[in-house]
């Protein structure tokens, strides 16, 4: 039986929309923010509400940023510019970044190609990335796609497109995680591991 009022079950529900937020974990919060300051709770609200005034996407690679201007990593010294990681979306570069080894820039095509989903790439952004090719310093192109069938079908699509130009384009190499036990290992990985040893 529900004995919460009315409009904490409704700010349990909105927190129950977020990733990995259950049932459960969403009464912790709304229960938490109860204790709260009305300033603490006004400073939230105003944050959340000046979200889509305040973030928008960098007119350079498509990652997130402050409205109006290009990204962290876009305006960061010392990024290898002769590298452009192309990604599906924003939290991908995240992900890459977390593992501080890539230093080049980023393109976010803001999918990848799922027909049978309805799904399909924006024009706009192979256009973009297009023209960012054409720069004299670009010398490689990585496709850094999620090894499932879409994304396969995404980065073999677009090295078609691209491969007539005169840089280098790669892909992820697929197989066997960092410290997995190979036991439990799909055979799509053990094979793709397999293939590609060296």
């Amino acid at each position: 039986m529900n004995h919460y009022p009315d409009e904490l079950n409704a700010l349990i529900e909105l927190l129950q929309s977020l990733p990995g937020i259950g049932r459960r974990g969403a009464s912790r919060i709304a229960l938490a923010m109860l204790k709260w300051s009305p300033e603490k709770l006004s400073c939230l609200g105003g944050l959340i509400e000046s979200l889509p005034r305040a973030i928008s996407f960098c007119p350079d690679c498509g990652n997130i940023s402050s409205h109006g201007t290009s990204c962290p990593i876009c305006l960061a010294p010392g990024r290898d510019c002769s590298i452009i990681c192309v990604v599906e979306n924003f939290t991908q570069i995240i992900a890459i970044e977390n593992s501080a080894f890539y230093r080049g820039l980023y393109h976010v095509l803001g999918g990848k190609l799922a027909p049978l989903s309805g799904n399909s790439i924006d024009e706009k952004n192979i256009e973009k990335l297009r023209l960012r090719l054409e720069l004299p310093e670009v010398q490689e192109l990585i496709l850094a796609f999620s090894p499932d069938v879409e994304g396969q079908a995404t980065a073999a699509y677009l090295e078609n497109l691209f491969s007539g130009r005169s840089i280098k384009i790669t892909r992820l190499a697929q197989g066997l995680p960092a410290g997995s036990d190979i036991s439990y290992a799909d055979s799509a990985t053990i094979t793709a591991a397999l293939k590609g040893r060296r």
